[in-house]
């Protein structure tokens, strides 16, 4: 392609064109008048070929910028190159869930009495129903409490039954990742704090005490149902097993220093939130048995019920804070939605894939909601297209993330013209971005940026603790890559 477009009315006339070559580098000088009587510096941006070599990435790079109105493409290099997109699938997820579910969809949360409540005493089952809420925390379960407190509720004598059959129960999002990922934690209806747990360690007089509780704003009660110990050994850092109505989990003295703390993933989100909410309830001098797993769905009176943000308010946070229990949960719960049941997280994802297809007309080959499995693939091409298919102006587009713009020095440009509203995506040697760049006149663009060294990722795999050698620096000059490329296009196709 010899010329530049730039201008919008300029690329829709092209729309007939049987075929529309991807643009590969800038000409040599600008193709807009130059100003008479005086001096005009014209800079030519860096051609993609330049800009790939100098970010220094092994493995594949693929990406593709299109008029977002338009859907025509401007430039791409591997489009066709399947590669994982981490993260960035949260932005197909967020689509399928408002879609499939509306924006203004609830999840609920109920407490039900099963028997004859007389002088504050339940003669019966006390039953907390997780509706799959994915943002509920300790404090709302404290609201819930007082709540409990002011119907009159002073003591169960039956059982108390937690019931989070509302999901599939999911061991792990992803297998693959170590026991101790916080952001890999079991799912089910029942979610509480993410399904974290927070460790809290300081050494006191050459030992160590240990602290697990379910902290929140508001309320931080301590933890029965997860315990830990020290093992005097440098590695592995953290061990886990199945301690029956116990997390057990073990933690390397060499690894403590002198303090510290971080979120640990919940095994049995039932209990957890039993043991939680029997401790709040406490407080409010109402007294609970030890809770119990529910296997049946609820019935009986509803004396509380809490209702989740909108699922446009919580999928705008799950693009935000890339939340990965999350995305599962509003992937499984609209699939639910679509077919009546689910198995786990992979049929999910191919439903949602089938949407995909059926919706944008794209092959995506997603193993789950969240794109923390790799072996989730997508194509640029793809994501780029249905990007154009949802718009610019479009619900999703709305709640994706600000993205700043910085300068070759990676310093955030406050006053830069390019505004990107988008998604990313990392894993260890995996970085992604997608979505929305309103160029300097106007111009929308969507474009989609896969970078990622498979075969690395694979080898280092097994590696002890949260990020392996290298995958900082992988990580760092992929985003240094999408910044350039960003920049690029804003002087290519909005200036």
């Amino acid at each position: 392609m010899g010329m530049l477009f730039s201008r919008r009315g300029f690329v829709a006339a092209l729309l007939s064109s049987a075929a529309v070559p991807a643009v590969a580098e800038a000409p040599a000088r600008s193709d807009r008048p130059q100003v008479r009587g005086g001096t005009q510096v014209v800079r030519r941006p860096k051609g993609t070929e330049r800009i790939i070599a100098e970010a220094g990435l092994s493995g594949a790079v693929g990406f593709v910028v299109a008029d977002a109105r338009t859907g025509l493409v401007l430039e791409s290099v591997g489009a066709s190159a399947s590669l994982p997109p981490a993260s960035v699938a949260k932005a197909m997820t967020g689509a399928y869930a408002l879609e499939t579910l509306g924006a203004e969809y609830t999840f609920k949360t109920r407490i039900f009495a099963r028997g004859t409540m007389s002088g504050g005493v339940l003669s019966g089952d006390l039953i907390l129903a997780c509706g799959g809420d994915p943002v509920l925390s300790t404090d709302h379960l404290g609201d819930m409490a007082a709540q409990l407190k002011e119907r009159g509720l002073r003591e169960v004598r039956g059982k108390f039954l937690v019931y989070g059959g509302a999901l599939p129960r999911v061991d792990e999002i992803d297998k693959n990742q170590q026991d101790h990922f916080g952001y890999n934690p079991t799912i089910s209806g029942a979610v509480l704090n993410f399904n974290r747990v927070h460790f809290q360690w300081k050494r006191a007089s050459g030992d160590w005490n240990l602290t697990m509780d379910a902290r929140a704003k508001r309320y931080r009660p301590q933890v029965a149902m997860a315990q830990i110990s020290v093992a005097d050994r440098s590695s592995p850092i953290f061990d886990y097993r199945d301690g029956g109505g116990v997390d057990r989990w073990r933690v390397a003295s060499r690894a403590l220093g002198n303090g510290g703390s971080r979120w640990l993933p919940v095994r049995k989100p039932e209990l957890y939130v039993g043991d939680v909410f029997r401790t709040l309830a406490r407080s409010h001098g109402i007294v609970l048995p030890a809770a119990q797993a529910g296997t049946r769905a609820p019935s009986g009176t509803v004396l509380v019920q809490r209702d989740s943000p909108p699922l446009r308010i919580i999928v705008r946070d799950m693009l935000k804070y890339s939340t990965n229990i999350t995305a599962e949960v509003v992937g499984l719960t609209a699939t639910i939605k679509r077919r009546g049941q689910v198995s786990g997280l992979r049929a999910s994802a191919s439903e949602m894939n089938r949407w995909a297809q059926q919706r944008f007309g794209v092959r995506a080959e997603l193993v789950d909601h969240s794109g923390l499995g790799d072996a989730s693939r997508i194509t640029a091409g793809d994501m780029v297209k249905a990007l154009v298919a949802l718009g610019p102006q479009g619900r999703l587009a709305g709640l994706l993330k600000d993205i700043p713009m910085r300068n070759a020095s990676y310093e955030v440009v406050k006053s830069d013209p390019n505004k990107v509203r988008a998604k990313t995506g990392t894993l260890n040697f995996v970085s992604s971005l997608a979505g929305y760049q309103r160029a300097p006149d106007g111009t929308e663009l969507a474009f989609a940026i896969f970078c990622a060294d498979v075969p690395l990722r694979k080898k280092t795999a097994n590696a002890n603790g949260d990020r392996p050698r290298g995958a900082r620096t992988y990580n760092g000059r992929a985003k240094r890559l999408q910044q350039s490329l960003l920049r690029r296009w804003g002087q290519l196709y909005g200036a």
